[in-house]
C-alpha cells in the first residue's frame, strides 16, 4: 500500500508575508530633507532583506527646505514605483496627509510612520509576524509595554518565532515630555478604554481596506487622529495587536508638537468619549 505524507503548515511559516502581499509606507513630511534619504534607505534595506514587496508614498506639505527635490532624487535611485512623491500645497495636518497618501497606495497593507527616525524600520518585520500569526487587522507599536499582544500561548511558544525586539521605551525625551505622554495615554485609557497600551503612538500597520474604512468615518485632525483610528477600530470590531518599540526623539529638525495640539488632544478625548 502506498504511503502519503501531508505537509502541515508550521507556525513559523504562517508569520511570513505571502508572495502576493505588498506593503505601502506613507511618510508625511515637512522639512525632512536631511532625514528622508536615510529613512528611505533603511526601509528599502529592511524590505529587500526579507524579500517583501514595498513602496513608499511621500506626502510632503510644501516643505521650504527642499524635501521634495530630495524625494525626486530618491525616486530616481530606487525607482518611481518604489518612491512616490505626492505633494500638497501647504501644511494641512497629519490626518489629512494620511488620507491623501491612501489615494495612491497599491499595497494590500499600509504602514504609517514618522520620517524623522522616531520610528525605526527594524520593527516592521515584527509587526508583520504578529499580524500574520493572529490574522490581525491592525498592529500598532507601543512604547509602554514589554510584551507583544496578543501573547503567544505557552503551549506554542517553543514552536513559534520570537516576536519583538525587547521592551518598549522612549529615548531622548526630558522628564516633562515623558510625563505629558504618559498622562495623555492614562487619560485616554481611563476615559475611552481602547484596549491598547499606547493610544497616542503613530507607528502602525494596517490592512489597506481596514484603514480606508476607518478613515472614512474619522472626524478629527492632527495628533488626535491617531487616537480616533484605534477607538473607531475597536467600535467596528476590527482586531488590534501591539508590538513593543523604542521611540527615539528626532535627530534633525524640530518637533512639530505644539501647545495647540496638546489642548486639541484633550478636547479630542472628550469628543471621542461622547461620539464613538
Amino acid at each position: 500500500m502506498a504511503s502519503y505524507t501531508i505537509d502541515m503548515p508550521s507556525i513559523a511559516a504562517s508569520t511570513a508575508p505571502s508572495r502576493s502581499d505588498k506593503y505601502s509606507v506613507i511618510l508625511p513630511t515637512y522639512n525632512e530633507r536631511k532625514n528622508l534619504p536615510v529613512i528611505v534607505w533603511l526601509l528599502a534595506k529592511t524590505f529587500e532583506s526579507k524579500g517583501i514587496k514595498w513602496e513608499i508614498i511621500v506626502v510632503d506639505d510644501a516643505s521650504p527646505d527642499g524635501t521634495q527635490e530630495v524625494a525626486k532624487q530618491l525616486a530616481g535611485i530606487y525607482g518611481e514605483d518604489k518612491v512616490v512623491l505626492k505633494p500638497r500645497a501647504g501644511k494641512l495636518g497629519l490626518g489629512t496627509a494620511y488620507v491623501h497618501g491612501l489615494n495612491f497606495v497599491t499595497g494590500n497593507f499600509v504602514i504609517i510612520m514618522d520620517a524623522d527616525f522616531s520610528h525605526h524600520p527594524k520593527f516592521i518585520p515584527e509587526f508583520i509576524k504578529l499580524q500574520k500569526l493572529h490574522n490581525l487587522d491592525i498592529v500598532t507599536g507601543t512604547r509602554y509595554s514589554s510584551h507583544p499582544y496578543p501573547k503567544q500561548s505557552s503551549s506554542s511558544s517553543s514552536a513559534s518565532p520570537q516576536i519583538g525586539l525587547g521592551p518598549g521605551g522612549v529615548h531622548g525625551w526630558d522628564l516633562k515630555r515623558k510625563l505629558v505622554s504618559r498622562g495623555a495615554n492614562y487619560l485616554a485609557d481611563t476615559v475611552l478604554n481602547p484596549g491598547v497600551s499606547d493610544l497616542t503612538g503613530s507607528f502602525r500597520l494596517y490592512r489597506t481596506n481596514v484603514i480606508k474604512d476607518i478613515i472614512s468615518r474619522c472626524t478629527s485632525k492632527g495628533y488626535v487622529f491617531q487616537m480616533e483610528i484605534i477607538v473607531r477600530a475597536r467600535s467596528l470590531g476590527y482586531t488590534v495587536g501591539e508590538v513593543p518599540i523604542t521611540f527615539v526623539d528626532r535627530i534633525y529638525g524640530e518637533s512639530k508638537l505644539s501647545g495647540n495640539e496638546i489642548v486639541g488632544y484633550a478636547k479630542g478625548v472628550v469628543s471621542l468619549w461622547w461620539g464613538v
